[in-house]
């Protein structure tokens, strides 16, 4: 089997491709970009084997996209590029229209001329996966899940661009039969995590006696979803998912940020003491703008319908996680000093 993976040197996209590489035996296209977040040495591990190939190209590029359909006659396409930090999106929003909604769109018309051109078995097998994010739902009060009937209510200029780029795929599979899946998922963490987003961030952080940053107090909820159990997820929709379907991904891993922090601290602590309590670096700063309350996810479907089980917890999964930064400063710490040392992003400037 051939799947081009689109996004594939990023932190999900790298999961699933070692996955499908190496677990399943799959030939790979990775294409991708390289923006700050891509990184190739996150593939290191499937370097050299034959069934991997990898194309540095941006997805809005037509021409670019034409040809690699074309040489590489995919089974199936993964479609995991795109940019996705809601801080940087609230900073400037253009690179997520671009990527997000235009990458999305050229995508789906290169994928569609070419299963039009497929016949029997090849056309009726191919397959159109995006992968997207629980923040296209909105924000949740105290109690309740997101499930796939759950009304879109994107509230930053990250989730909307999601959020444009599912309507997108699923109209094209009602508009023209392109035969799509969608994958909804809870925030993700584990190893090659770019050290912008909270649990790598913290990590790094703590390791080097800089501020632990929290936002407001700390009591914002996120389901945590470890990433090679979404990278699983994600094979299995695409080989047994239902088209035209959408799955939702979660961990069923509810955490207050201020927990996750407190975690790290203590997990560390134990780890590499250092000469204070790392929960004294704690810093709380002035909430993101717009900051959605609560994520979680309802993953019922995709247990009952598919057979999907987490097989980390959030216990298990962040001491795996922590391990694993503490083991590969090699990969870390160029992007610590070179790409983003740790600081703030997402403040909105006042026009003077």
């Amino acid at each position: 089997m051939r799947i081009l993976v689109t996004g594939g040197a990023g932190f999900i996209g790298s999961s699933l491709t070692r996955h499908l590489v190496l677990d399943k035996g799959v030939e790979v296209l990775v294409v991708d970009k390289l923006t700050y977040a891509g990184d190739r040495r996150s593939l290191a591990p499937c370097e050299g084997n034959p069934g991997f190939r990898f194309l540095h190209a941006d997805i809005c590029d037509l021409p670019a996209m034409q040809a690699a359909f074309a040489e590489f006659q995919p089974d199936a396409i993964m479609h995991l590029a795109a940019e996705s930090h809601v801080d940087r999106s609230i900073a400037g929003a253009a690179p997520f229209i671009t990527t997000n909604i235009v990458g999305t769109f050229t995508l789906l018309e290169v994928a569609r001329a070419y299963w039009a051109g497929l016949t029997g078995a090849a056309k009726d097998a191919f397959r159109f996966h995006l992968i997207s994010t629980d923040e296209v739902y909105g924000s949740l009060g105290t109690e309740g899940l997101f499930t796939e009937q759950t009304a879109y209510d994107p509230r930053s200029p990250y989730s909307a661009s999601k959020a444009a780029s599912d309507h997108l795929a699923r109209a094209w599979h009602h508009t023209y039969g392109l035969p799509t899946l969608v994958t909804n998922c809870s925030n993700n963490y584990g190893p090659y995590h770019f050290p912008e987003k909270l649990i790598p961030l913290v990590v790094l952080n703590a390791l080097e006696g800089k501020p632990l940053p929290v936002y407001g107090d700390g009591s914002n909820v996120r389901d945590w979803l470890y990433v090679d159990d979404h990278a699983r997820a994600l094979g299995l929709v695409l080989a047994r998912g239902k088209v035209g379907e959408t799955y939702n991904v979660g961990g069923r891993n509810e955490r207050r940020n201020l927990q996750v922090v407190e975690t790290i601290c203590d997990h560390l602590d134990r780890l590499r003491p250092a000469a204070r309590p790392r929960r004294e670096q704690i810093t709380f700063v002035t909430d993101r703008p717009g900051h959605d309350a609560r994520y979680a996810i309802d993953a019922t479907k995709l247990e009952t319908e598919l057979g999907w089980r987490a097989q980390e917890s959030f216990e298990t999964g962040i001491g795996r996680t922590i391990q694993w930064y503490l083991d590969n400063e090699w990969w870390w710490q160029p992007l610590r000093e070179k790409v983003y040392s740790g600081e703030r992003l997402g403040l909105i400037k006042e026009k003077g």
